[in-house]
């Protein structure tokens, strides 16, 4: 008897959409050549300006979490410009840029790169009672600050959580996906993941969700081999939301990682 998790209707949706940033959902270029470069430059007069208080304490504590090792801030600074310019996925990095990131955000330095349709999108998936998530590398702070401030308005309304490498895991571990499956409460083949990265595409389908490739047209890198393909968000409204559906049929394709 087949798994009832891989059970599923002919044209039924899914219970909910979990969606990459960065060439996603917002411009590659917007978050390499403007918030990357922002957030670097302004690492030392950050650590500087904060140096002694709780937020400070709490990067150095994470630095030397991640690394195993105790760091002072100046060896701290070091570790984060490195990281920086070979644009590592270090949780403390990444918080740290969010924070750095807010306050760019909130004078009106910075806004949040949304792609026109991913709006309507959403607020298709919302009307249809569809989950709507962001799992990002960039901290949920910094999406959250990402969403709240675009040339649309405040899109975070329309999104229901957040996930990053703190409260999920690595992109590329199919261990994170489960976890994501497991605190939304729905099976994995329930479950949509958009990216425009392969690995994470890959990992996603390791444990059961089903994927889609993004891949916008002034993105110039090839196309993601293994997963369906789109353009934009706009084919994948079209679909049924949850429960609209016609008649039965079995997805399982291949063996599914978390039976093992």
């Amino acid at each position: 008897m087949p798994d009832s998790r891989q059970v599923r209707t002919a044209g039924s949706g899914p219970r909910a959409v979990v969606l990459d940033i960065e060439g996603t959902t917002g411009s590659l270029s917007h978050v390499r050549d403007v918030l990357f470069p922002y957030a670097r430059e302004r690492l030392a007069p950050w650590l500087a300006a904060h140096r002694g208080t709780a937020p400070w304490q709490r990067i150095l504590d994470a630095i030397t979490t991640h690394t195993g090792t105790a760091h002072d801030e100046a060896s701290a600074l070091a570790l984060l410009e490195r990281w920086a310019d070979a644009d590592v996925k270090a949780p403390p990095l990444k918080t740290l840029q969010g924070l750095i990131w807010s306050g760019g955000y909130a004078t009106g330095e910075l806004q949040g790169h949304v792609y026109p349709d991913v709006p309507p999108a959403l607020e298709h998936w919302k009307t249809q009672g569809t989950g709507r998530f962001i799992y990002s590398s960039g901290s949920v702070a910094a999406q959250r600050d990402w969403f709240g401030h675009t040339a649309h308005g405040n899109l975070r309304p329309l999104l229901d959580g957040f996930f990053d490498l703190t409260t999920a895991g690595p992109k590329a571990d199919a261990d994170s996906y489960r976890a994501i499956a497991a605190e939304l409460g729905h099976a994995p083949v329930d479950l949509l993941f958009v990216s425009d990265v392969g690995a994470e595409l890959d990992a996603a389908a390791a444990a059961g969700w089903r994927t889609v490739a993004v891949r916008r047209p002034d993105d110039a890198r090839a196309a993601v081999p293994g997963h369906e393909a789109v353009a934009s968000l706009t084919p994948l409204v079209s679909r049924p939301g949850p429960g609209r559906s016609a008649a039965p049929v079995d997805t399982h394709t291949q063996e599914d990682p978390s039976d093992e």
